[in-house]
């Protein structure tokens, strides 16, 4: 069977470009990638406000496709448009809450935790991503001559946005945890940052743990897929619900590592409590435990309810 081929619209960020990409493999879709850009002046209009006109995107879309996949603001109106220019030739899905009419999709793909609801909409526990355990298999290598200890904890850093902040007083008293539960403990840490990762912070790792440990100081997707099949505990900074869905692939025992939030951080609370309910998460704090959970793997689930409705497309 010729595959069917995918479309997605992301604004470029890697955890758009993630969920996007995740959802797409999972579909078996034969895909490319879109960057959006929007016109000037629509750039600071909400799509609830923004007419669904060929002018306000820049992108000219050539390719033939079947599916559509957006995920972000930016995508909204150029996904809404092509569904509107093609109607049932193409299935149009988009990623988060697009902030206007649901009824413009097929489907729309939602965490539990932003309460939206809606006869199209497919709720997930946590974030979708492009995450495999066969692609932790394969990368498995690419550290591991590196390892020297039994136990390994892996750290994955987030960085800014506008609900944590990042402190360099924050981040030690991280630091310090790790090494006062792990590294005391006969642990290796393998530290992984991620592209919102303040330099200042990898320059810090470097600096406070001694040459023992594995600082990767560049993004580098080989030696995050190949640490989270290393790892026996796995520690994630509280900034990205999307990094600690990507963890829970594995189903092993993933500490968050909390911050106070500089603002009202409702969203992330209820992340927390639903993952916390799951037993896939704990607070970072004075101890180390071991515990089981069903592996996560929320991608595929809703790739196979969606999959079901190809057939009531004319992809043709």
């Amino acid at each position: 069977m010729t595959k069917l081929k995918g479309l997605l619209l992301t604004e470029g960020m890697h955890g758009m470009i993630s969920q996007a990409e995740g959802l797409a493999k999972a579909l078996g879709l034969d895909f490319i990638h879109e960057k959006i850009e929007l016109n000037n002046f629509w750039k600071m209009i909400p799509p609830k406000i923004t007419p669904i006109k060929r002018f306000v995107f820049k992108n000219d879309i050539l390719e033939k496709f079947n599916v559509v996949i957006s995920c972000g603001r930016k995508s909204v109106i150029p996904s809404i448009f092509l569904k509107k220019k093609f109607g049932n030739k193409i299935m149009n899905i988009h990623i988060q809450d697009p902030k206007v009419s649901l009824n413009n999709f097929d489907f729309v793909i939602a965490p539990e935790h932003d309460d939206l609801k809606g006869e199209n909409v497919l709720s997930t526990k946590g974030a979708i991503h492009y995450l495999q355990e066969s692609e932790l298999d394969d990368n498995i290598n690419y550290l591991k001559p590196k390892i020297q200890k039994e136990k390994v904890v892996v750290l994955v850093v987030g960085g800014p946005n506008k609900y944590y902040n990042f402190r360099d007083n924050l981040i030690e008293e991280i630091f310090h945890k790790i090494k006062k539960n792990f590294l005391d403990n006969g642990y290796q840490l393998i530290f992984i940052p991620s592209m919102r990762t303040p330099q200042r912070i990898i320059d810090k790792a470097k600096d406070f743990y001694n040459e023992d440990q594995i600082i990767i100081s560049d993004v580098d997707k080989k030696a995050y897929l190949s640490s989270l099949k290393l790892a026996d505990h796995i520690v994630v900074t509280c900034d990205s619900t999307s990094m600690i869905s990507e963890a829970a692939i594995t189903g092993k025992p993933i500490y968050v590592a909390d911050m106070p939030a500089i603002k009202n951080n409702y969203r992330f609370k209820k992340f927390f409590e639903l993952f916390k309910s799951l037993d896939i998460i704990r607070n970072l704090d004075s101890s180390v435990e071991s515990w089981d959970y069903k592996k996560l793997n929320e991608t595929d689930r809703i790739a196979g309810y969606i999959e079901k409705r190809f057939q009531n497309y004319d992809f043709s």
